[in-house]
């Protein structure tokens, strides 16, 4: 079966055109360009603003004229991930769907359902008239992955409505009404260039598919940092022999938890054997350590390569994967006010050189955002230490829940009498925009709430089909009461 035969068609089809569009996070001029034919080819009225967000509005039902406008939020951008083994350009190619069973998903690539499909439900609420409603906006945002830049930018007045749906969650049944505030910390240690040493024999190490996943909702699972593991192997074995470092990479975006990385490094000749047996020591322990978060499909691996011609300045290597190795990582605070929900959080995210310098990138996320700052600055103060210079990045806010929102009594009221049970109402270890509209237009009433997705930010991610249909069920049910 093919995507745009599912149920319900209308967004399985708006989903299918859109994933036609290459679109990752700031390189979205074939997306506006698409949004903005596609509301001409069906008579929409549609605008855009300075930043590139996309506006398109439909009259209420004949009727409903006075009930209040409602806001269909989501964001044109997708992370764009792929498997190492894949060849896909994200800036040119179309994404490769797969119905499997009760999932799409994509080819070796992130799918973009976040947020395709929340986009799509907007379109499909455009196109099908059958649906009772008060005014509608919808409102396609720009650059949230990284910057939150289309929220950012939203200027007054161009949307007016009082009540926002944001379609940019990932568990059919849960209502959200809060989130964590996030900030990116971007750390450039420089370094120097030495001849690669003699009487040496040198290995690429890899370790290689760890399930990664989203840095906030999915941070707590356990799950193994590519970056940080590969740094544990070489600061053991730094002086036990003599460790030489010429290339160090790992992980990609700043909002996905990294799931490979591999260094090229030295170690005296004669001593191959030994050093082989230690990577596969390590390789087990690690195996044994995340077998339950990660499974037992990841690896590690030592490949012999050809000595480089040049290699990293030993004294900065050692304080490089002593750093990465010491730094913050992973859950870092739970919430005293939410049972359950992860307050704070350091995602140590990529490791990335050039000619002269190497550049270390983490995100960090807080429900607090005293909290967020506290652990960005201990990043900051570990890094300058080793004589790093440090900077700050795509700051947001966090967005506080609000228990009385009447639209979240509206939707509770409508999922019990459509499923027989009550929704899932929480806070997000997660950012979403929904803080920054709050700023820029107080006394918004909003929650957010979308279908089953799996493994957002990875080549795993994938859509759950029957919960896309209670979803759209849910999604006009809301409409119709809110009108």
């Amino acid at each position: 079966m093919k995507m745009i035969d599912l149920e319900p068609k209308l967004v399985w089809q708006c989903f299918d055109e859109i994933t036609r569009v290459p679109r990752p996070t700031h390189h979205l001029e074939k997306m506006k360009e698409f949004l903005v034919g596609w509301a001409d080819k069906h008579g929409i009225t549609v605008r855009t603003d300075e930043v590139g967000n996309v506006m398109m509005s439909k009259p209420a039902t004949p009727g409903h004229e006075n009930a209040p406008t409602i806001i269909l939020q989501g964001h044109q951008d997708m992370v764009a991930e792929k498997r190492g083994d894949k060849v896909h350009d994200f800036l040119t190619d179309p994404i490769t769907t797969i119905v499997d069973g009760d999932w799409v998903k994509a080819d070796g690539t992130t799918l973009g359902a976040d947020n395709g499909l929340g986009c799509a439900s907007a379109m499909a609420v455009l196109l099908d008239d059958s649906i009772v409603h008060g005014p509608i906006e919808c409102l396609f945002t720009v650059d949230e992955e990284q910057g939150l830049i289309g929220a950012n930018g939203l200027q007054p007045g161009f949307v007016e409505g009082s009540i926002l749906l944001n379609l940019d969650s990932e568990e059919h049944g849960s209502l959200v009404i809060g989130c964590a505030g996030g900030k990116v910390t971007i750390c450039k240690l420089p370094y120097s260039k030495e001849d690669a040493a003699d009487g040496y024999s040198y290995y690429k190490v890899h370790l290689n598919h760890f399930k990664g996943g989203h840095s906030g909702m999915e941070i707590n699972l356990g799950r193994g940092n590519a970056n940080q593991q590969l740094c544990r192997f070489l600061w053991e074995n730094f002086e036990k022999y003599s460790l030489q470092l010429s290339t160090i990479d790992g992980g990609g975006l700043a909002n996905a938890i990294p799931r490979e990385a591999w260094a090229i490094v030295g170690i005296p000749a004669g001593r191959e054997k030994e050093f082989e047996q230690d990577v596969v020591k390590f390789s087990d322990m690690i195996h044994a350590e995340f077998l339950l978060a990660e499974g037992s499909d990841f690896t590690f691996t030592a490949t012999k390569t050809g000595a480089p011609e040049k290699q990293i300045d030993r004294p900065t290597a050692l304080r490089l994967i002593s750093t990465i190795f010491a730094c913050p990582n992973g859950v870092q605070g739970m919430s005293n006010a939410v049972e359950g929900l992860v307050e704070t959080s350091c995602n140590l995210a990529s490791l990335k050189m050039s000619d002269n310098e190497i550049t270390v990138t983490l995100h960090q996320r807080s429900s607090v955002d005293s909290r967020r700052d506290e652990i960005a600055d201990r990043v900051k103060a570990l890094f300058e230490m080793i004589g790093a210079t440090v900077g700050f990045d795509d700051a947001y806010v966090g967005w506080s829940p609000n228990p009385d929102s009447k639209v979240l009594h509206v939707a509770e009221e409508s999922f019990e009498t459509l499923f027989g049970r009550k929704p899932k109402v929480e806070a997000l270890h997660a950012g979403l925009e929904c803080g920054l509209f709050l700023e820029k237009m107080p006394g918004l009433d909003m929650i957010s709430f979308g279908p089953t997705l799996k493994d957002i930010h990875s080549p795993n991610e994938k859509a759950n089909i029957p919960s896309v249909q209670e979803y759209w069920k849910f999604l006009c049910d809301i409409l119709r009461r809110l009108a």
